[in-house]
């Protein structure tokens, strides 16, 4: 193994290519002008794949150590990384490369029925992107592509996110509210350097990169002896030096507490990284911190960015570090590099270099001691093309078989902000506690590095009950915090409500919603990074388990934010791409389908979505029960007899998926909402509406039996079209809210118990069992003989956010295993088998493709554990446990007995 000449290192190989590593005894090489150090340790690279003995993977998980730790060549364990989360090695490549659904992949028979919408879709496409300039809210010519790269975002809810890359990159931004721009800045960067007695022995970039800027770098860390360990909101990652007797452990924290409506809006994140010295000789250890500013596209063009060092003492501690301005329009922002200063390390920086250079002087000044320069004075502001980054280093002294911590934070300050349309200015949550004035950067980074230790208390005490439950099964501990970042990597803008926007209705018919949306702000998430609405409500339905058990108040301001829109109409009229009509925006007493697009002006111009005029949807308004909703819902009951009927084509979530006439999922909304009618009502102490309501739960019931129930599951219509007996993994959605809502049995029953449990029997034997080998999960739609529904584009897919309903809903009816063993076919193919870590799709096929990316409905992975604490309540009411049904089609999960008796048996 030959040396390296620093000022070539990196030969722009690509990363998928550059992953391998020596396992013999690493080699020096001798750097130019390094001042007097000793020869500098680098690993070259030989693939290690063909000399690799068989070996158990216990360095990961031991409950659940899949295929991504296998390429895990080291020993060490990392300091204090917890048995459970998402854990893969640097090294590892999945090899499955899915694709973005396209036109391509519809069928000709599908393709045929949607001729019409395709024309009609790319003449708006055109006009949107070369007339008006703008990027469409769904974008079907250009899908956001495969990136198998993505960790756990930093940054609290709704003041933007920066997502790091399991390998280390900073890879997704979302700092302009609800846009994304997917690019691996290469300049942001943690670099380790170890000095013995005075001299630089070992300098490495913590990257697996080989770009073909800052060469004189050194790139092509091994990726065999680092892995990732995912459990959100932290994240760890552990780094063995080869030949070092080194190991260093970086923890990633951001403040993403339960119940917490200050902490949780932060945007920052943590960086405190825990080194081990395994050896018996002592060291010098330094992590450099580099960052660009700005992500070297567009924004950063037009010049005048400009850097400046800052030192920020309070109550006894101090915090040192760089300010990276970007002054740029519309949303100006101050990015912070930061550390802290302890009586035991030493904090030095560089002001500015340029990051499409070599790097040359930034990289001998770390080598020659160990330290930056840091001088004083801010940077000249940059000219018009022209890059410019910073570098923060924290040094320490490490005795033999000692330890050490070095602690770094990311903050951004960007305080106002305005939407595409350039309309209005808001104002993020966290300058209620930080200021609008954007000098906020210093007072972020100060607060989090003293207060992040007390955020990790927080969040052990949250998720310890549930990661204590031997009965749980490690990959679902993984997936319901993991499933979490949505809620602040959702395009999520969390804002102020000045008093003087307050709408007016607020000062009539609805004063009583003024003080939730003063004190908490009004907050918004898309329905994914590709389809890009905010608030979209038919999937916010799913969705909204982990709002309502976590930040409640949240949910609550969501809620009135659409009883305001309901009660408002925009007439203009446009055409709507599936039929071609022209039709008004937005109704009067209907829920508008979303709250609008971060692209426009949202709140205030809402229903971006333009696909369907979901006026006409059968299900928005039953997810959302106020009475002015329910009375506009019941012109869809045609005939009278108490249960609507869907309007023959896709009226309702599935928009791609037809309904005629009468139909499981729309019908069992109904009849939910009609039983949530009768108990409100009932504790308002209105007779006539609680009378009126029940008279049409009465006949509703005995339609829906008579003309859907089949004596194995509910027909998804009941139309004469074949497709009409199909079994739809979602029929018993209805059932599913009932159960959370503590109705749907006893007194309130409205679908038979053993009707609803022969279903769900029926959907695991044929949407799950029989779809796959039962490893993905479970198909939206299957014929009763076991092949899937292939009559739509989308009764073939696999849903993630519904199969975690669907898991849900049987965990509720005392199917505990079938609902773990169909949730854990989704988490499989998703985090472990297709690469989509924190990037959950709404939707994939069994083959070839997956279909938009970063989705908000898998969020419903919460109605699971509410399903869970709902049952271990009432085990723990029940004097004792009766004979069983017999119902079960599998063996109980979980070892304990506990779970044995999570059934309503």
């Amino acid at each position: 193994m030959g040396t390296q000449d620093p000022g070539n290192m990196g030969t722009g190989v690509p990363a998928s290519e550059q992953i391998s590593c020596a396992k013999e005894d690493p080699q020096v090489y001798c750097p130019e002008e390094t001042g007097g150090t000793k020869d500098v340790q680098v690993t070259d690279c030989k693939s290690p794949e063909d000399s690799r003995p068989p070996k158990e993977t216990d360095c990961c998980n031991p409950e659940d150590s899949g295929q991504l730790m296998v390429s895990y060549e080291g020993k060490a364990m990392g300091y204090q990384v917890p048995p459970f989360g998402w854990r893969i090695c640097l090294a590892h490549e999945f090899t499955e490369k899915r694709k973005p659904f396209q036109a391509n992949n519809v069928s000709l028979s599908n393709m045929i029925k949607h001729i019409g919408m395709g024309l009609r879709y790319l003449q708006w496409w055109y006009r949107k992107t070369h007339v008006e300039k703008k990027t469409p809210f769904i974008d079907m010519i250009n899908s956001v592509p495969l990136r198998q790269i993505y960790g756990c975002p930093l940054g609290g809810i709704g003041g933007g996110t920066i997502t790091r890359g399991w390998r280390g990159q900073f890879c997704r931004w979302q700092l302009n509210p609800g846009m994304y721009q997917h690019r691996t800045v290469i300049a942001d960067q943690f670099t380790v350097c170890l000095r013995r007695e005075g001299q630089t022995v070992y300098q490495q970039v913590l990257s697996l990169e080989r770009p073909s800027v800052l060469r004189s770098w050194n790139w092509g860390l091994c990726g065999y002896f680092a892995f990732y360990h995912a459990l959100y909101p932290r994240a760890w990652t552990v780094y063995q030096l080869p030949g070092q007797n080194v190991t260093l452990t970086c923890r990633q924290i951001t403040p993403i507490l339960p119940h917490d409506y200050q902490d949780s809006s932060l945007p920052v994140g943590v960086f405190v990284w825990d080194v081990e010295n395994e050896g018996d000789e002592a060291l010098d250890v330094s992590i450099m911190f580099s960052m660009r500013n700005g992500l070297g596209g567009g924004d950063d063009a037009p010049g005048g960015l400009w850097n400046e060092p800052f030192c920020l003492e309070r109550s006894g501690e101090t915090v040192r570090g760089l300010l990276l301005h970007h002054p740029t329009l519309p949303n100006p922002y101050t990015m912070a590099v930061a550390a802290r200063v302890t009586a035991a390390t030493t904090v030095t920086h560089i002001t500015a270099f340029d990051p499409d250079s070599t790097g040359q002087q930034v990289w001998q000044d770390l080598l020659q001691d160990g330290q930056l320069d840091s001088p004083t004075g801010q940077s000249t502001p940059t000219q018009k093309g022209v890059g410019i980054a910073g570098a923060v280093c924290v040094s320490s002294k490490l005795r033999p078989r000692g330890q050490c911590r070095l602690e770094f934070s990311l903050a951004w300050d960007m305080p106002r902000i305005m939407f595409g349309a350039k309309g209005q200015v808001h104002y993020r949550r966290y300058t209620r506690f930080f200021g609008q004035d954007g000098d906020a950067a210093p007072a972020l980074s100060h607060y989090a590095l003293c207060r992040y230790a007390e955020w990790e208390e927080r969040i052990s005490a949250w998720q310890s009950p549930v990661l204590d439950d031997r009965s749980l099964p490690a990959w679902y501990k993984s997936a319901l915090f993991n499933e979490l970042y949505f809620l602040a990597d959702g395009g999520t803008v969390w804002l102020e409500v000045l008093e003087d926007s307050l709408p007016e209705e607020l000062g009539r018919n609805m004063c009583h919603l003024r003080p939730t949306l003063r004190d908490y702000g009004r907050f918004g998430y898309l329905e994914g990074q590709e389809y890009r609405m905010y608030n979209t409500y038919d999937v916010h339905f799913y969705a909204s388990f982990a709002l309502i058990m976590l930040w409640p108040k949240l949910e609550l301001s969501l809620q009135y934010d659409m009883a305001l829109a309901t009660l408002r109409e925009d007439l203009t009229r446009r055409r709507y791409l599936m039929s071609g009509v022209m039709a008004p925006v937005k109704r009067r007493n209907v829920i508008p389908h979303d709250i609008g697009d971060p692209d426009d002006e949202p709140w205030l111009r809402v229903n971006a979505y333009l696909i369907h005029d979901t006026a006409d949807w059968k299900d928005l308004n039953l997810k959302f029960v106020l009475q002015a909703v329910m009375e506009s819902e019941m012109k869809f009951d045609k005939d009278h007899d108490g249960l609507i009927e869907n309007g023959g084509y896709a009226d309702q979530t599935y928009d791609g998926w037809v309904t005629t006439g009468p139909s499981a999922y729309c019908g069992g909304l109904w009849l939910a909402a009609v039983a949530v009618m009768v108990q409100m009502a009932a504790l308002c102490g209105a007779q006539d509406i609680q009378d009126k309501f029940s008279s049409i739960l009465s006949r509703g019931q005995e339609a829906y039996e008579r003309l859907l129930w089949n004596g194995r599951y509910y027909n998804y219509d009941s139309s004469s079209r074949p497709q009409s007996r199909s079994v739809m993994s979602d029929q018993c959605a209805g059932q599913w809210f009932l159960k959370a809502c503590g109705l749907g049995e006893g007194d309130t029953e409205v679908f038979p118990t053993q009707h609803v449990v022969r279903a769900l029997q029926t959907i695991f034997e044929l949407n799950v069992q029989a779809f796959a080998g039962g490893a993905m999960g479970a198909v939206n739609g299957m014929q009763p003989h076991g092949v899937p529904d292939k009559s739509s584009v989308q009764s073939d897919e696999v849903w993630v956010g519904v199969v975690y309903g669907l898991a849900a809903t049987m965990i509720q009816e005392g199917l505990t295993w079938e609902g773990f063993q169909t949730a854990e076919g989704c988490y499989r193919t998703v985090w472990e088998r297709l690469g989509l870590a924190f990037q959950t799709p709404e939707a994939y096929c069994q083959q070839r493709v997956f279909r938009s990316l970063a989705y908000m409905r898998p969020l419903s992975i919460w109605a699971m554990q509410l399903a869970l604490q709902q049952q271990q309540h009432k085990k723990a009411s029940w004097p004792k446990v009766k004979q069983g049904t017999g119902l079960r089609t599998g063996p109980m999960f979980g070892p304990k007995e506990a779970m044995a008796n999570l059934s309503p048996e």
